[in-house]
């Protein structure tokens, strides 16, 4: 068989598939593996082993003509798939959540990128919060820090008493001090200000978090669950150090390996340049007028 032949029967006109089909199969499969890995990283993943039983459970009942099982599980089709999006609205949330991180329609036309400018984290900013939290870790004092990004906390800013202040270390030292008022809850950070403390945050209801852990690290670890924020968190009991991001916690942490993290809130020079391209037009042309 020559090569032209091959081509021929291995060709998209040959098949009657268009470049329409083949998108298509490209989006489909993108989509399928997105759910694929989501539903590993979340409750559902019994559910669907759950699930598949049931589904072989009424093969047999269809191949075997169990007329009433057949009846039940039609009439309850529908009703199943409302009780799972009620049970799973936290991780559908999520879900949802995490595909608007992906910041899509902002990396082809980058509107907001002022506001993310003003909002990241300067390099004193990172210096005052290491300092704090290894200052609070030696005297044993409990702190819950928790700085913004992408997804808004705006709702569990008006759990707390608006405070709206440049970040130091010795406000946050004063903050958390023990028997003071704004001791108890979350401070909530947004760019270089503290925008509000005492706030309450939700409890994460992971089961791998280890039973040794207080209320502060489960609370860090449940606000990263439903924001793409990152919260530091300094123990009162043993004075360490960690973090939570995106549902994981990361303990036991230096002053290098914290400030790493924090610098990694930071924009990349490519990025902060292709920000400045995009603003520059604008700002000399309104100098001009």
């Amino acid at each position: 068989m020559s090569l032209e032949q091959l081509n021929q029967y291995i060709s998209l006109d040959a098949l009657n598939i268009t470049k329409t089909d083949v998108a298509e199969i490209v989006i489909l499969s993108f989509i399928i593996y997105q759910i694929m890995n989501w539903i590993k990283s979340t409750r559902a993943w019994n559910l669907l082993k759950g699930f598949s039983v049931v589904l072989v459970l009424l093969a047999v009942a269809a191949l075997f003509r169990m007329s009433t099982i057949l009846w039940i599980a039609e009439n309850f089709f529908s009703l199943g798939i409302t009780a799972v999006i009620i049970v799973f609205q936290p991780e559908l949330r999520r879900a949802l959540e995490q595909l608007g991180e992906k910041n899509i329609l902002t990396s082809i036309v980058p509107f907001d990128s002022s506001k993310k400018e003003e909002e990241e984290i300067s390099d004193r900013t990172a210096a005052e919060l290491v300092r704090a939290c290894f200052e609070m870790g030696k005297a044993r004092t409990g702190a819950l820090i928790v700085i913004e990004q992408g997804v808004s906390l705006q709702e569990y800013d008006r759990t707390g008493i608006s405070i709206d202040s440049l970040v130091s270390s010795q406000l946050l030292l004063n903050i958390f001090e023990k028997n003071t008022p704004l001791h108890d809850g979350a401070v909530i950070l947004a760019g270089n200000r503290i925008r509000s403390a005492t706030c309450y945050l939700p409890l994460s209801d992971n089961m791998k978090l280890s039973k040794a852990l207080g209320t502060r690290h489960r609370a860090a670890v449940g606000i990263s669950e439903v924001s793409d924020s990152l919260t530091i968190i300094v123990s009162e009991e043993t004075g360490a150090v960690s973090l939570a991001k995106s549902g994981r916690l990361l303990r036991n942490l230096n002053q290098d390996q914290l400030k790493e993290q924090l610098q990694s809130l930071q924009p990349k020079p490519e990025e902060g340049r292709k920000i400045k391209l995009w603003k520059g037009r604008g700002k000399n042309e309104n100098k001009g007028a």
